[in-house]
């Protein structure tokens, strides 16, 4: 397994190939002290929610914007994200509903940004070829963190299932 660092180099590829990238996630997510901001497409890695839920209850901040179209499509997301501790908000293209908020990120606290092709789902971990590039450059943290900042903004929270309402 690849061990979260925050030295080293400033750029580094991981595959799935090679490696579990929810496991990679996973170590990142439970390195954070403060924050996290993940904006993914597509979302129901039953281990990932995990992660998140237990970074929430230590008190780090979660935030999770995933995309509308997916959520409206996904039963497994919409009963996965219903138990989430954490707010999450739900978002588009630049087209409205007829596009996609395609965006696969997440920001750790102010010190990395794990993005790539990688969906959090079981079919890219268990069946597709995936990767993740790690930045821990901080103008490329700082752009992704504004990046997630106007996805929050403009995101919509949905009404959770199994909630009163």
């Amino acid at each position: 397994m690849l061990t979260p660092t925050r030295e080293v180099t400033t750029i580094e590829a991981v595959f799935s190939r090679e490696d579990s990238l929810a496991e990679v996630v996973e170590g990142h997510i439970r390195s954070a002290n403060h924050s996290i901001r993940a904006a993914v497409y597509r979302f129901n890695s039953r281990r990932l929610a995990r992660a998140l839920g237990e970074a929430h209850r230590k008190g780090i901040r979660v935030c999770l914007v995933v995309d509308n179209g997916r959520y409206d499509g996904s039963r497994a997301t919409r009963e996965l994200l219903a138990k989430a501790p954490y707010p999450f908000r739900l978002a588009q293209g630049r087209d409205g509903q007829s596009s996609k908020m395609h965006h696969k990120f997440i920001v750790l606290d102010e010190w990395a940004v794990l993005t790539g092709s990688y969906n959090w789902t079981y079919a890219s971990e268990e069946k597709n070829y995936d990767n993740l590039l790690i930045l821990r450059e901080p103008s490329l943290i700082q752009a992704h963190r504004r990046e997630f900042e106007e996805l929050w903004a403009e995101g919509i929270e949905p009404h959770r299932e199994g909630s009163s309402g």
